[in-house]
């Protein structure tokens, strides 16, 4: 990617809402090319005082539970009821080619064309558990933008979403009717992090099951978050039928009415400052030919690696 686009040009296009712009914005933001990092660390620097307007919902899931169904059709509820929506798209990247599976795209048809929406697929890198690095400041954008309401959907189900979770205000679980297997089968953690869960395909010969899972899913959540201010709920929703989409809006509603205060944001914020720092020392360590020299030799002649590589990464934390 080449940038022809100035700062002064690209912080004017977010300003007026100019969508080509937002999109050459987030390339630039995703570029891995030192001149453009430079450039889109000023750029944040300028939209900053633009952000914080936006509610940033994080949604996640099993394989095969329906987010992009989901997305779809409670992004349309969002957008009938006076929203405007982003939705970022973290798509799995292969480790081994660096290719993204660029789907989800394609399976929000109604909402990618929609005049209120901006959908944005983009692919994780080498980021841990499937949250792009990236992905805190491209919602940065939106939210500067004028986006009054962004989604972020993560692949999987592990440490993406504690990542995830790190980063949104509000954070939605989806599962499928299973009951025992299926929270047998999910990690703690990730239940702890979960402002709601949807039980999702509650519809046909499914929903006898699903009301189950729903209990099931209450129960564990009344234990593991029995001190939260916010008590996590539970809800049925079926894309298929199109029911249950009131339910999740207003339950929201009420968690951005009555709990949300923006000093939790700073937690965000804090969360995103040192992902740059693990990110530009993890950069100097990967590309620096001095750093390798000096494990190679570690490696051949040293009798004692690991207290020799702890002692190489003092010198680097204090250099």
């Amino acid at each position: 990617m080449k940038s022809t686009l100035s700062l002064e040009q690209y912080v004017d296009g977010i300003k007026k809402q100019n969508r080509a712009i937002l999109a050459k914005a987030i390339t630039l933001i995703e570029s891995s090319l030192k001149e453009h990092q430079l450039l889109a660390r000023e750029l944040i620097r300028e939209i900053l005082p633009l952000t914080g307007n936006a509610q940033r919902i994080g949604i996640s899931g099993t394989p095969g539970v329906g987010k992009s169904t989901f997305i779809e059709h409670f992004g349309m509820k969002s957008i009938e009821q006076g929203h405007t929506l982003a939705v970022l798209a973290i798509d799995p990247t292969s480790q081994l080619t660096g290719g993204s599976i660029l789907g989800d795209k394609t399976r929000m048809q109604k909402l990618s064309a929609h005049a209120d929406a901006f959908i944005r697929p983009s692919s994780n890198g080498d980021s841990l558990g499937g949250v792009a690095a990236k992905t805190f400041e491209v919602m940065l954008l939106c939210d500067a933008f004028g986006f009054d309401r962004i989604f972020i959907e993560s692949v999987g189900v592990g440490q993406s979403e504690i990542a995830l979770s790190n980063i949104c205000d509000f954070f939605i679980l989806l599962m499928q009717p299973g009951s025992g297997d299926e929270l047998q089968g999910i990690k703690r953690g990730i239940l702890e992090v979960s402002d709601l869960v949807i039980v999702n395909k509650a519809d046909g010969d499914n929903l006898p099951q699903a009301k189950i899972a729903k209990h099931d899913y209450e129960n564990a959540l009344s234990v593991l978050k029995a001190k939260s201010s916010w008590p996590p709920k539970v809800l049925l929703c079926s894309s298929l039928e199109k029911t249950g989409f009131e339910a999740i809006e207003e339950t929201i509603q009420e968690y951005y009415s009555k709990y949300f205060q923006i000093d939790f944001r700073h937690k965000k914020i804090k969360v995103w400052l040192k992902e740059i720092m693990i990110q530009q020392f993890k950069t100097k360590i990967l590309k620096s030919k001095k750093i390798e020299d000096q494990i190679d030799k570690i490696i051949l002649s040293s009798e004692d690696m690991l207290t020799d590589i702890d002692r190489l990464y003092e010198r680097l934390v204090h250099d």
